[in-house]
């Protein structure tokens, strides 16, 4: 065991202290703007569809069947269109149980007369032995357990994204993506999910609480975050060493 950590921790020092090395006195690189239909959580998404609806034009009307609105207004409505997620996070929990048990019991078997073999019991068994009180037997258990769970988190943002697809019963299917670079930090912001085109506000906004199979991500890369996790040696013995 010993023999194959240690080339282990060598190779992955060896590469880590090579990317950080090759960063040394320079800010983190911004990622290049691509397309944003190609990223991992804006992947082509399949879900249950309900039947299509036949689109028929009437002659000589103005409203077309299946149409959501009379009038053009700003709203996302296809694939490239942007909107703004307003992400507002406040979510506060606070559990505490309290468990106590405590039993005790006593139980005591004696045969005084049992057909007058009673008399021949001294024959069998030791001398001490007392026919009323041949078995006795107690047992005492207690057990005690609390707990406390006490969390607050708090993210307010806008991010804006873009319609990736539209799927078959019309709801979009979005992902955007932020970054921003301060000295040398850089914050990432990324979202991902399924909307209603109803749920766009006339200012071409959406809640986050409005976006279903939401995936948000909020985190950095950069010298302060860097800072803040364990060396590459001490993650990987966290994992090998048993004890």
């Amino acid at each position: 065991m010993r023999f194959v950590v240690v080339p282990l921790l060598v190779v992955s020092m060896g590469l880590g202290a090579c990317s950080r090395l090759a960063n040394v006195g320079r800010e983190p690189e911004l990622s290049q703007i691509t397309n944003p239909a190609l990223n991992p959580e804006a992947r082509i998404i399949s879900m249950p569809m309900p039947q299509a609806i036949p689109n028929d034009q009437v002659p000589s009307s103005l409203w077309r069947t299946g149409s959501r609105s009379f009038f053009r207004d700003p709203r996302a409505k296809a694939v490239g269109d942007l909107l703004t997620v307003i992400i507002d996070i406040s979510d506060q929990a606070q559990l505490q149980n309290q468990t106590q048990r405590q039993r005790a019991n006593e139980e005591t078997l004696g045969v005084p007369n049992l057909f007058g073999f009673e008399s021949r019991l001294g024959a069998v068994l030791p001398d001490a032995v007392n026919p009323s009180s041949l078995v006795s037997a107690d047992s005492t258990s207690s057990s005690a357990g609390s707990g406390t769970i006490q969390r607050n988190e708090r993210i307010a943002m806008r991010v804006a994204a873009v319609v990736t697809e539209v799927l078959p019963n019309g709801n979009f299917v979005i992902a955007g993506r932020q970054e921003v670079r301060v000295n040398y930090e850089l914050r990432e912001m990324r979202i991902a999910g399924v909307i209603r085109p109803e749920d766009v506000t006339n200012t071409n906004t959406i809640d986050y609480d409005k976006i279903a199979e939401a995936r948000i991500t909020y985190g950095g890369r950069g010298q302060i975050t860097d800072v803040q996790q364990p060396r590459y040696g001490q993650q990987i013995l966290d994992i090998v060493l048993p004890f």
